[in-house]
C-alpha cells in the first residue's frame, strides 16, 4: 500500500471504468474467431441451445434492477437504506465481468449470424439455429449494457470537499494531470 506524504493529495484509485473500446475490440475479435470456427465446423455441430441466451437475458434483468436500486441507495433517495460499501464493490466486480462477458458473447453470436444469414438458402437446418442465434445476440447485448449501467450506478458522487480539493489542483482536474499544452 502506498502512502502519500503530508501535504500531497492521496493517490487516485486504480480501478478505472470499463473502456468501450476494450469491449468493442473483444467483441470484434470473438466475432472473427466464431466466424472461422463456424465456417469450418458447422456441419458437425448440434443445434444451438436456448439456455445461454435465456441466462444472459435473466442476468441482464437482475443487473438492471440492481443498477436502479443501487443508484437510489448511493444517492440516498428518500425511502432507501444506505448501501454497504463492500456490496457496491461486489456489484462493480459483477458489472465489469458482465460487460466483458457480454461483449465476448456478442462477438460469438454476431460471428455466428454473419455466417448463418448468407448460408440460409443453401443449408436447410440453418432455420433451426437462427432464432437461438438472434436471441443470443440480444441477450449478450443486454448483458453488456446492463453491466455498464450497473458499473456506472456504483459510482459515488464526489462530496463538496472533494470538488473544492480538485479545483485547487493545477488544472482543476480530477486526475491531477497537467492542463494546457505539453
Amino acid at each position: 500500500m502506498t502512502m502519500s506524504k503530508p501535504g500531497e493529495p492521496p493517490p487516485e484509485p486504480r480501478m478505472r471504468p470499463t473502456s468501450l473500446s476494450t469491449l468493442c475490440v473483444a467483441a470484434l475479435a470473438m466475432a472473427a474467431v466464431a466466424w472461422l470456427v463456424i465456417s469450418n465446423f458447422y456441419g458437425e455441430m448440434p443445434t444451438l441451445p436456448w439456455l445461454p441466451p435465456l441466462v444472459m437475458l435473466g442476468l441482464a434483468a437482475v443487473e438492471a434492477v440492481l443498477a436502479q436500486t443501487t443508484k437510489a441507495r448511493i444517492d440516498r433517495r428518500e425511502g432507501t437504506a444506505p448501501v454497504n460499501p463492500l456490496t457496491v464493490a461486489w456489484y462493480v466486480v459483477l458489472a465489469k465481468a458482465s460487460a466483458l462477458g457480454g461483449a465476448l458473447f456478442t462477438g460469438v453470436y454476431a460471428g455466428l449470424l454473419a455466417w448463418l444469414l448468407p448460408q440460409r438458402g443453401q443449408l436447410t437446418h440453418i432455420g433451426r439455429d437462427l432464432p437461438q442465434a438472434i436471441a443470443g445476440l440480444v441477450g449478450a447485448l443486454a448483458l453488456t449494457l446492463a453491466g455498464l449501467w450497473l458499473e456506472r450506478s456504483c459510482r459515488v458522487p464526489p462530496s463538496p470537499e472533494d470538488d473544492q480539493t480538485r479545483s485547487d489542483r493545477p488544472g482543476g482536474e480530477r486526475s491531477g494531470g497537467r492542463s494546457g499544452s505539453a
